[in-house]
């Protein structure tokens, strides 16, 4: 969080842009190569839980005022034995959190992948982000992105392509198609 805030003040990130929070599916993103024109700040930082990005807002999105907050999270929470009701609760209290302070800013929820290492998880994943997709159907400044349908093949099972060697993290191929997806829902 030091480098964020350290960095953020010798070049201060555009306000009003595309602010882009969570793991290391965030922070291995190429946001230059797949949003080209786009305002985009960075914010992902690997092994974290849906609760870091909460305890953390405060200090590395709230100073930003994004317009649009594109968030990924919730497989490590799964991973490591949190109930998919409890990823959507701490999602629930990092939508009311921006909202209390920047209550224009629309909240993009990039579903919990499906992914090869944690394939046996996948059903736990499913009800998680059927709970996510709940609550932004009450909330007309939260969207939830599904990503499973581009991601798996004719098979069911998670395109191998869409991964790197370890299974979990996305290759190049992966992040297009999450970038297809999302691109739709930023500002300019």
């Amino acid at each position: 969080m030091r480098a964020f805030e350290a960095a953020d003040a010798v070049e201060p990130p555009p306000l009003g842009a595309n602010l882009f929070l969570g793991s290391s599916s965030i922070r291995m993103w190429d946001l230059a190569a797949d949003f080209a024109g786009f305002p985009v700040v960075q914010r992902g930082f690997g092994g974290s839980e849906v609760a870091d990005s909460v305890r953390y807002a405060p200090r590395i999105v709230l100073p930003c005022k994004p317009s649009v907050v594109v968030f990924y999270a919730g497989d490590n929470d799964i991973a490591n034995g949190k109930t998919p009701e409890r990823v959507a609760e701490d999602f629930g209290e990092l939508v009311t959190l921006v909202h209390r302070e920047l209550p224009d800013t629309r909240i993009v929820f990039v579903s919990i992948k499906p992914s090869l290492q944690r394939w046996a998880l996948a059903d736990a994943m499913r009800r998680a982000n059927g709970l996510v997709r709940e609550l932004a159907t009450r909330d007309p400044l939260v969207e939830f992105v599904d990503v499973w349908p581009a991601m798996l093949g004719p098979d069911g099972l998670p395109r191998a392509s869409f991964f790197v060697e370890d299974g979990l993290h996305l290759s190049r191929d992966g992040y297009r198609a999450w970038a297809e997806l999302v691109r739709p829902l930023l500002v300019r």
